[in-house]
């Protein structure tokens, strides 16, 4: 496991103050206009690091780009996602887990792994228009 240093600690507090899922690049300005001197480099490296341990969540935008949240549980879980704001709901699904074991067990394959997003529009957003 990595170290925990001050650029780690202040990436992880930054991450935590987001609402939505954020890239790396988001972050760092962040991180830059909070007067840090943390490279777009290390903000990566950090960020990769949390989502290796189960610190934070990532999934991949539309245009391919890594996407970063801090996770709030430590157990696997699924993601509503709003389309237009970002806003994230973190939930747990007994039936998706039992459908991903059963399609395992028919095709032969065992010790499966999945990540389930589910996007769609807050109410928040969907008041707006």
């Amino acid at each position: 496991m990595k170290r925990n240093t001050w650029q780690r600690s202040a990436v992880r507090t930054a991450l935590d103050d987001q609402e939505a899922f954020v890239s790396a690049q988001q972050l760092h300005l962040q991180l830059r206009k909070d007067g840090t001197g943390i490279g777009l480099a290390t903000v990566y490296r950090a960020l990769a690091d949390l989502a290796s341990i189960g610190e934070a969540d990532t999934l991949q935008s539309e245009e391919g780009e890594a996407l970063y949240r801090a996770c709030s549980t430590g157990k696997h879980h699924h993601h509503l996602i709003c389309r237009e704001c970002g806003a994230t709901v973190e939930f747990e699904a007994n039936d998706i887990e039992e459908w991903a074991k059963r399609v395992a067990r028919e095709h032969g394959f065992s010790n499966p792994e999945h990540v389930v997003d589910v996007f769609g529009v807050c109410a928040k957003c969907s008041k707006l228009k």
